[in-house]
């Protein structure tokens, strides 16, 4: 049976490699192999460039497990990756491959699949707006810092949007949360390690002595 999801070849030193679904194309931009510039040919003979495709909604709608609510809920709506989760345990699945963010009234919703067991599973996951603190834009990547009840720290999400405009729009969609002016932002595990450290350094006073005191002993044995 012959697919007629769209399929695109990618123009590379003047000449075609492909062809390549959008899913392919999109996991090689999060992968780095392909730049939000690279140009595409797709079968009818027209152009578009990477950053242009990753605009464009998959025409199947595949992010939408269980979906419920309103579309007039939707403000916004963007392609992306999930990049990294920091923080204290949490219910945010490790999305592979490309997400969907959606800006709703009050949560940001983000939907994709996830390695589950021997196969993959798709799902998505509600994060109230109202908990989004702060967020930076950082070129491509937008870091989000989440209020987490009754927890100490902050739940740190990297989400990378393919070209700066996209990040930056995505952010203008979240009025509530203020720049980050800190270099990493604070996290459930610095905060460990700022708690930990003089645990640590006395756990290395200790055995730089208990290394000290073996080198003399055998120091001693060797010249007597």
């Amino acid at each position: 049976m012959v697919s007629d999801d769209p399929v695109y070849e990618v123009l590379l030193d003047g000449g075609k490699v492909g062809p390549y679904d959008r899913r392919t194309i999109v996991g090689m931009r999060i992968k780095n192999t392909l730049t939000s510039e690279h140009v595409l040919l797709a079968r009818d003979g027209s152009r578009l460039t990477v950053a242009d495709l990753v605009r464009t909604r998959p025409r199947d709608n595949s992010f939408q497990p269980n979906r419920s609510g309103s579309y007039s809920l939707v403000q916004a709506t963007y392609s992306a990756s999930l990049v990294d989760v920091k923080g204290p345990p949490h219910r945010v699945p490790a999305f592979r491959g490309e997400v969907e963010a959606r800006v709703q009234t009050d949560v940001l919703r983000i939907a994709g699949r996830f390695r589950k067991a021997f196969g993959w599973k798709e799902d998505r996951v509600k994060l109230p707006l109202a908990d989004i603190v702060h967020a930076r834009v950082r070129n491509t990547l937008v870091d989000l810092w989440l209020r987490m009840d009754g927890r100490s720290g902050f739940l740190r999400l990297t989400l990378e949007l393919f070209t700066p405009q996209a990040a930056g729009e995505f952010v203008d969609w979240l009025p509530g949360a203020t720049p980050w002016n800190g270099a990493e932002g604070p996290t459930a595990s610095t905060e460990r390690a700022r708690t930990a450290s003089p645990w640590m350094w006395v756990a290395l006073i200790v055995t730089a002595v208990a290394v000290g005191g073996v080198l003399v002993a055998l120091l001693s044995h060797r010249f007597y």
